[in-house]
């Protein structure tokens, strides 16, 4: 078998695409699904909110989720070759468990039947341009750190 990189579009219902997905890189979105999801029900014990107040947890959760996948991205993809098991694990795995965008379309809908629509469209409005700018914030840091640390070597 050949260590290629893991192809993020693979179309299970392409025969041929069904080959990439193997046992190691299903064990390691496993691990990883499970670690960030342990973290997410960690913030979210931790910050808990009725169903009419703005939910942080589930916003910090989201938000961070996808400040830290511009950063991976740019790591694996720019500043660094990976191991063909990192994005799964890391990208699919540990950060697909953490963030939650299901919970995000549950707490609008909570807010709204519960008499707090303002609630539940600032809650909206505000995590799809924090999320957005998570990503951004965190491919451009990295470029700044990575082009730094290059400039020291």
């Amino acid at each position: 078998m050949t260590e290629r990189p893991i192809d993020p579009d693979v179309d299970l219902h392409i025969p041929a695409q069904r080959a990439e997905l193997h046992w190691p890189v299903l064990a390691a979105i496993a691990a990883g699904g499970a670690l960030g999801a342990l973290a997410r029900f960690g913030l979210q014990s931790a910050l808990p909110s009725g169903p009419a107040d703005f939910p942080w947890a589930t916003f910090l959760v989201n938000v961070s989720g996808c400040l830290l996948i511009g950063v991976l991205m740019v790591v694996i993809t720019e500043v660094r070759p990976a191991h063909r098991l990192v994005r799964p694990f890391l990208g699919v795995g540990v950060l697909g468990g953490y963030t939650t965008f299901s919970t995000y379309a549950v707490d609008i809908q909570r807010a709204v039947a519960t008499g707090a629509p303002l609630t539940g469209l600032v809650y909206l409005a505000a995590t799809l341009v924090a999320a957005l700018a998570g990503v951004v914030a965190g491919m451009w840091l990295t470029r700044r750190i990575a082009g730094k640390l290059a400039g020291v070597r």
